[in-house]
């Protein structure tokens, strides 16, 4: 682990990159918005992940009470006739998806490489369906881990073959016990999709949990997909040296 003079403690590897991590905000949020209210997560992961937060393409409607739509407030679709969102809705529609999923594809080509994706609420239903796609080779997003808080299963009738098959990437499911929203079961649901999967279950509500007695899971969390990720790339270094070296022999052997 690196320390903030850079200089390693004792027994642990020196770390010289991170993995990049795609960010997914909830209903009524945005990318900066989201980015702002998991500021304290982002502090003490930073050390292991850098972040890219994106805006869906959707306004939603106005909330009742209001007699316009905020512009600010965004949404990855909607579910249900008249145009909003509910995660908790069943059979409904997915207006707005394949858009959303294009956005999101172009930023997973074009700023990346990514190794993770991370969302909450309505974002991390859309990462579960990502992680679904790229499962069923459907997707050119392909995660190596998801970060998962407060999702659950969207219920949209054209979502429900994406949780067919068991999801291999390794995930962290994290979910509030007094969570009205979406309650915790609808987020186990999901969590039962994935076959390498760990929960972080905090005492709160509907929120992205940064708190002191999570920060050791997701510390951990990380540094686990980071070491993948440091082999991996390690792997792949190792056998690209090996075919330049084996090319350059050949040409050598060809001028004599």
């Amino acid at each position: 682990m690196t320390t903030e003079s850079g200089t390693s403690k004792p027994n642990q590897p020196m770390i010289t990159d991170k993995v990049k991590i795609l960010c997914l905000h909830g209903y009524r949020q945005n990318g900066d918005s989201f980015k702002s209210k998991i500021g304290s997560f982002r502090k003490y992961a930073s050390k292991y992940a850098e972040f890219v937060f994106v805006d869906a393409p959707h306004t939603a409607p106005p909330l009742p009470d209001a007699t316009e739509a905020d512009p600010k407030e965004k949404s990855w679709w909607f579910n249900k006739e008249d145009g909003t969102f509910k995660g908790t809705n069943k059979a409904g529609p997915a207006f707005g998806f394949d858009e959303s999923l294009k956005i999101v594809e172009e930023v997973w080509s074009t700023q990346g490489p990514f190794q993770g994706i991370l969302g909450f609420s309505q974002g991390a239903c859309f990462a579960g369906i990502i992680c679904g796609l790229a499962q069923r080779r459907e997707t050119i997003i392909k995660p190596e881990f998801a970060i998962i808080a407060a999702g659950f299963k969207s219920g949209s009738l054209v979502h429900k073959k994406f949780y067919q098959e068991q999801i291999e990437i390794p995930s962290l499911h994290v979910y509030g016990k007094t969570d009205d929203i979406i309650p915790g079961e609808m987020s186990e649901a999901l969590q039962s999709v994935f076959v390498d999967s760990e929960s972080l279950i905090h005492d709160g509500g509907h929120y992205f949990a940064a708190t002191s007695s999570c920060k050791t899971q997701y510390i951990t969390f990380f540094q686990d997909c980071l070491q993948r990720y440091l082999e991996k790339k390690e792997l792949l270094e190792n056998q690209n040296g090996i075919l330049v070296n084996g090319e350059e022999g050949d040409d050598d052997d060809d001028s004599d």
